[in-house]
C-alpha cells in the first residue's frame, strides 16, 4: 500500500478508537476503510480484529485502572465471551447470515430508542433483573458469538445487556462492555489468525492509532459519564443501521 493510503487508514483508526471505547461502533468505521483501501471483505475482517484488540484493551485498562470493574472478578465471565466468539467464528464459515444481516437493523433502532428515551438512565447502579449465573451463561456467550459470526453492533448490545438486565449504571455498563468485546475481539482474532486472513503490518499501526483514540476516548468517558455516553450510542447505534439498510 502507498503512504497515503496507510495514513488514512490509521487516522480511520485513532477516530475508530475513540467512538468505540464510548459507544462501541468502531468496525462502522475502520472495515468500510479496509475495504476502500483495497483489502478484501474476509481479510479485512480478520485485520480488522487486530487492531480492534488495541482498541477495546486500551479501553479496558483505562477503565479499570480507575476502578470501574474488577478484572479478576470478570475474568471468567471474559472466557465465556472468548469461547462464544471462537465458535461464532467458525461457524460463519458454513453458516448463512443473511437472517442476522436483514434482522440487525431493526435491533440496533431499537437499542438507539431505548437509550434515547428510556428515562432515568444514569451512572447509578438500578436493580437487577438476572442473575449474575444467568446473564454470565446465557447472555456473555451468546452476544460473543454473535461478534464471531457477524459482528457489528456488538458492544452495543453488551451495553443494552448490561443496563437492562444486570442494572448497571451507563458508565459501569460501558467498562464491562470494552472487557467482554476485547474477550470476543480476542475469539475472533484466533480463529482469522490461524485461517490467515491478517495482514499484520496494516493491522499492527492500526492498532497503535486505535489504542491513542481509546484511551482519549475512555478519558472522555469516565470525565462525563452517562451524559456523553448516552447521546453518542444513540447516533452509533442510527448510524450503522442506517449503514446497514444501505447497503
Amino acid at each position: 500500500m502507498t503512504l497515503d493510503i496507510v495514513l488514512f487508514l490509521v487516522a480511520a483508526a485513532f477516530v475508530a478508537g475513540y467512538v468505540d471505547a464510548v459507544a462501541g461502533g468502531g468496525g462502522l468505521i475502520t472495515i468500510p476503510a479496509l475495504l476502500l483501501a483495497g483489502v478484501d471483505p474476509l481479510t479485512a475482517l480478520g485485520t480488522n480484529k487486530v487492531q480492534s484488540l488495541f482498541g477495546s484493551g486500551s479501553a479496558t485498562i483505562a477503565y479499570a485502572a480507575k476502578g470501574h470493574m474488577n478484572l479478576k472478578e470478570q475474568a471468567p465471565v471474559a472466557v465465556l465471551s472468548f469461547l462464544g466468539a471462537a465458535l461464532g467464528a467458525l461457524a460463519a464459515r458454513i453458516l448463512p447470515t443473511a437472517i442476522l444481516e436483514n434482522g440487525l437493523p431493526f435491533l440496533l433502532i431499537a437499542v438507539a430508542l431505548f437509550f434515547a428515551f428510556k428515562p432515568g438512565l444514569s451512572d447509578t447502579d438500578a436493580e437487577r433483573r438476572i442473575s449474575p449465573a444467568v446473564f454470565a451463561f446465557t447472555l456473555v456467550p451468546l452476544i460473543g458469538a454473535y461478534d464471531g459470526l457477524f459482528g457489528p453492533g456488538t458492544g452495543s448490545f453488551f451495553m443494552l445487556a448490561f443496563v437492562a438486565l444486570a442494572g448497571y449504571g451507563v458508565l459501569k455498563a460501558t467498562a464491562h462492555t470494552k472487557l467482554l468485546n476485547f474477550a470476543s475481539n480476542l475469539g475472533g482474532f484466533a480463529v482469522f489468525a490461524l485461517a490467515g486472513s491478517v495482514i499484520w503490518k496494516i493491522g499492527l499501526a492500526m492498532g497503535v492509532a486505535q489504542f491513542i483514540g481509546a484511551r482519549l476516548g475512555a478519558m472522555t468517558a469516565m470525565r462525563f459519564g452517562a451524559k456523553f455516553i448516552r447521546p453518542l450510542l444513540v447516533v452509533v447505534c442510527l448510524a450503522l443501521a442506517i449503514k446497514l439498510l444501505w447497503q
